[in-house]
């Protein structure tokens, strides 16, 4: 014979709890992962414009690219250029874009380069159109000596770009010798571009 139903009200089990499935839980570790990261890299990691390109201490890109259309300086056409431009004086070639906000924000910098009768300042135009970067340097201001119109993007590739503005210091025997990743300021200028710059034209080559 069967014993008597225990009465739940007198035992001492208890309905189980239910654990916070782990799924719900997954995204919040990722999140906090990610953003150890970023602290991490922010504080302790490297300067994004510091990034090592494996053109640096080689031959730049040789290639020609044409003028941007109908783009004039004190009345001149400004020319293009290509591998032959690089060579015999210190050149800045600076990556820059009509809707690149950053490329206003240092376009001061780059004018004072421009004024510097030691560097060649040579412009590449990326995927820019010819009305557009005729206006943007119309009312910034046009400081470089030649610009390249990049159209289609192969040339940045072939230079490594990561993503406009980018600024290559090359030698005289047009060999890359810096490369600064995102926009100049006054800080970054001083403090990072200006020493390598001068160290180049100190330099035999």
């Amino acid at each position: 014979m069967s014993g008597p139903l225990s009465d739940p009200a007198q035992t001492n089990e208890r309905p189980a709890r239910r654990g916070v499935p782990v799924l719900v839980l997954l995204p919040l570790v990722v999140f906090g992962a990610l953003a150890a990261l970023f602290l991490f890299q922010l504080y302790f990691g490297k300067d994004p414009s510091s990034i090592p390109s494996a053109l640096i201490n080689k031959p730049a890109p040789d290639m020609a690219l044409p003028p941007v259309a109908d783009l004039t300086r004190d009345g001149m056409p400004v020319p293009g250029f290509d591998g032959n431009d690089l060579r015999g004086e210190v050149s800045v070639v600076n990556v820059f874009a009509s809707w690149c906000v950053p490329c206003r924000q240092e376009h001061p910098i780059l004018e004072e380069i421009g004024r510097d009768d030691r560097i060649r300042l040579i412009g590449i135009n990326y995927k820019d159109k010819p009305e557009n970067a005729r206006r943007f340097l119309g009312s910034l201001g046009n400081p470089y000596d030649r610009i390249g119109a990049d159209d289609t993007g192969r040339a940045a590739i072939e230079w490594g770009v990561y993503g406009v503005p980018e600024t290559y210091i090359v030698d005289r025997a047009g060999v890359i010798r810096f490369k600064f990743i995102g926009p100049l300021s006054p800080e970054t200028y001083a403090g990072t571009f200006q020493p390598e710059l001068e160290r180049v034209l100190a330099s035999g080559s």
